[in-house]
């Protein structure tokens, strides 16, 4: 079999990386180009958001199985392109990637599901959202309806810093046309879990869950990322509890996407808050999560490509997967600045080939050069260990992230902190 895995991400090198470890694949393709991706598998020079071009890639390559990475691949009709010349695609259609790259899509999608979403407000105009606000005397968290790479949702804690999130969006366009409508969303408390499910066109498969973290900095602060690290599994959602939110949640959107006529085949993950009043949806992503498949990945025992394939396919139903009991853990290492537009790149990174059995590195903005891999993004690398509980794997991860390094590397310290701690409680 060959596969094609879109993205130049840490995600889409986790993917390459996995589905050459199956006795199914013959080869293994990325587009556009990863660094690292590179060494393992075949890089085409093919962008993520060019439909046609990678449609005509699967042809031409004789490609069997197209894995869709990014959001952005998804928003461009990546799978409806490649699906017209005959190529299983895991990943959905533009009509079904709504449920992502809408939010008030997957808000209206929602109500009609009966899935528990936190009570919005969206606005076009600007001085409308912020006398919205003044008029409730209160804050929101406000969001970009659109895509923003993970950028388009900020959580004030005042009506003030709700005001200028809504110019931050809105006025400055920090996220650009992504935000040419926001959501004013009701603020919950709870605790955050990511869950994960693969998805035929009308059955799920939950994966174990994983917990993120997409502020900059340490305790939850700063603005949002595109994931600062996760770990999984957390001990206060178990694999139990994924069941029955992925019954809750997950299949009642897959059958309102079915009934509208967009059928969803790929990865769905729903961004759940734990709440006092049970959970509640605060977001869907259409695709395999960052960081999370960095963290998921190395905890599969066995091979991954059947069941992609079988969903891909619409026959989940012949579908397994096997976990290993061990936890993982994953930090993203940023360049200085990041997520902010001031990056520097170019630095030359060391010590990526002295890192211990069991412990990862997934490249994301990384370049290669005569001497050795340099930086060229804002996320440059996931390190990700595994380890028999959170705390050894959390141990061995920063260990590790201790031998690497470039100059303006920053990362944060706590993740899966708040785990350790509870167990130790416990």
């Amino acid at each position: 079999m060959k596969v094609l895995v879109v993205g130049s991400g840490a995600r889409e090198h986790a993917l390459a990386w996995k589905a050459l470890q199956s006795p199914l694949t013959d080869a293994v393709f990325s587009a556009p180009d990863n660094a690292a991706t590179a060494a393992i598998a075949v890089n085409c020079p093919v962008q993520a958001t060019d439909a046609e071009q990678l449609a005509r890639l699967c042809q031409e390559r004789e490609v069997d199985l197209a894995i869709l990475g990014p959001d952005a691949a998804i928003a461009a009709g990546a799978a409806d392109a490649i699906e017209a010349r005959g190529c299983l695609v895991f990943g959905p259609t533009t009509a079904a990637g709504r449920i992502e790259s809408s939010k008030v899509f997957a808000k209206e999608l929602m109500a009609r599901a009966g899935v528990p979403t936190p009570p919005f407000h969206a606005f076009t105009d600007r001085e409308r959202a912020k006398d919205f606000v003044r008029g409730e005397g209160r804050a929101f968290v406000v969001k970009a309806d659109g895509l923003a790479k993970g950028k388009g949702s900020i959580v004030p804690s005042s009506q003030e810093e709700t005001l200028e999130a809504i110019d931050t969006l809105m006025l400055a366009r920090s996220v650009g046309a992504a935000a040419d409508r926001i959501l004013l969303e009701e603020r919950i408390e709870g605790r955050e879990v990511s869950l994960l499910a693969l998805v035929d066109g009308s059955r799920s498969h939950p994966l174990p869950p994983v917990c993120d973290y997409k502020r900059a900095l340490e305790g939850d602060r700063g603005p949002n990322t595109g994931g600062m690290g996760a770990y999984s599994p957390p001990g206060f959602f178990t694999q139990a509890d994924a069941e029955r939110a992925c019954r809750q949640v997950i299949d009642p959107v897959v059958a309102a996407l079915g009934e509208a006529g967009a059928p969803y085949r790929g990865c769905l993950y729903a961004g759940l808050m734990l709440s006092d009043g049970g959970v509640q949806v605060l977001e869907f992503n259409a695709r395999f999560g960052d960081p999370e498949a960095q963290v998921l990945l190395p905890r599969l025992d066995g091979d991954l490509i059947p069941a992609l394939e079988a969903a891909a396919a619409g026959d989940l139903g012949r579908a397994a997967l096997d976990w290993r009991s061990q936890a993982s853990v994953g930090v993203v290492l940023a360049s200085r600045g990041y997520p902010g537009p001031m990056v520097k790149t170019g630095r030359l990174i060391n010590g990526l080939f002295a890192l211990e059995p069991q412990v990862y590195a997934f490249h994301a903005g990384t370049s290669a050069s005569p001497a050795g891999y340099e930086t060229s993004g804002g996320r440059v690398l996931t390190i990700v260990a595994l380890g028999e509980t959170v705390a050894g794997a959390r141990e061995r991860a920063y260990r590790n992230l201790e031998r690497v390094s470039f100059e303006g590397m920053t990362y944060r310290a706590d993740i899966a902190e708040r785990e350790v701690a509870a167990q130790v409680v416990g």
